[in-house]
């Protein structure tokens, strides 16, 4: 008679051969590469407007959503649009409406916004400045060959012009502008070269800190062009490119959800501002006075924001920045 244990030595080995093909499955998974986060190229320009980008950076909206951001430096709007256009950016979170209109009449589904920053005297980005020791108090003071310059880009110089215009100056007489990096206006005014000029915060918050210049007056869009200093002047705004968001609409919709998230902390938590610091290279101490434009999600836009944004881009046709009229509407994209 067979000996009792080799009754038991088949099953035990089988079992043996099963756990053993059990633990070498779960050792595959477990060499297994973790799936890379999702990676976005982000244009970047270097006004408050980008807060909200340090906000969901900073405090990891953009990991929780699993997304690997790079940013990358933008100097003007018109590289920005070249950025996007040619797929060197997938999003950027600041470019001026006016230029991105003007590329999407041209080529419809180029890109679309699906934020915008409304700008006027209470929420201020863009003003006139002048040097500290100038005697000129408002802008009809600009006269006698007054030596401006302008932040970069057709949409900005073409705004600063119609202002002028529209208090009565002419240019070559009254005045001459050119167009100028952000990053050197506090240093134009510094070496004299330049009388005033028109900027954007945070740098005219710098300047005027550091005693170099002095504001004239902000909010000039929409006092002067809209005719109305309490509309939001949607003058820039954070887009996605067609492209991105046709080939990857998952991702670009996980973007944009963490983008809201960093736009709803930028304007509501106020020690959120202390991004800027390291962001864009503001002082510690003068971090909490920057001034943020009112960002508004293109979901939650009401009929005066669509009202106030057809009319700047209709304008914007007529200084020739935006080669044909373009619905407003068509020019966003909810999320």
């Amino acid at each position: 008679m067979p000996r009792p244990e080799l009754f038991f030595a088949a099953p035990l080995r089988a079992t043996a051969r099963l756990a053993g093909a059990a633990a070498f499955v779960l050792a595959a998974f477990a060499v297994l590469p973790a799936q890379a986060a999702d990676r976005i190229k982000v244009g970047v320009f270097p006004s408050s407007a980008a807060l909200p980008f340090y906000v969901a950076m900073n405090r990891g909206y953009f990991k929780e959503a699993d997304l690997e951001i790079e940013e990358v430096p933008m100097t003007s709007h018109p590289l920005t649009v070249q950025a996007l256009v040619s797929n060197g950016i997938d999003a950027a979170v600041n470019l001026v409406t006016l230029e991105g209109a003007n590329m999407e009449s041209r080529r419809p589904n180029t890109l679309k916004y699906i934020s915008l920053n409304g700008q006027n005297a209470q929420h201020v980005i863009e003003q006139f400045v002048v040097k500290a020791d100038s005697p000129a108090r408002t802008l009809k003071d600009f006269r006698n060959g007054f030596k401006l310059f302008s932040a970069p880009g057709p949409a900005n110089i073409g705004a600063a012009r119609a202002v002028l215009r529209k208090v009565g100056l002419a240019e070559g007489k009254d005045f001459t502008i050119q167009e100028q990096q952000i990053g050197v206006h506090l240093g134009a005014l510094q070496s004299g070269n330049f009388d005033g000029g028109y900027t954007l915060e945070p740098s005219a918050t710098i300047m005027v800190a550091q005693k170099v210049g002095k504001r004239i007056e902000a909010g000039v869009i929409s006092t002067y062009l809209l005719g109305n200093k309490s509309a939001s002047a949607f003058a820039a705004g954070a887009v996605m490119s067609g492209r991105f968001m046709a080939d990857k609409p998952d991702v670009a919709r996980r973007f944009a959800a963490a983008w809201a998230r960093g736009v709803k902390e930028a304007q509501a938590d106020s020690s959120a501002r202390g991004y800027l610091v390291q962001g864009m290279k503001v002082p510690p101490e003068l971090a909490a006075t920057v001034p943020l434009p009112r960002i508004v999600m293109a979901r939650d836009m009401t009929p005066a924001d669509v009202g106030d944004f057809q009319k700047f881009l209709d304008i914007g046709t007529e200084l020739g920045v935006v080669k044909d009229r373009i619905d407003g509407k068509a020019l966003v994209q909810a999320f």
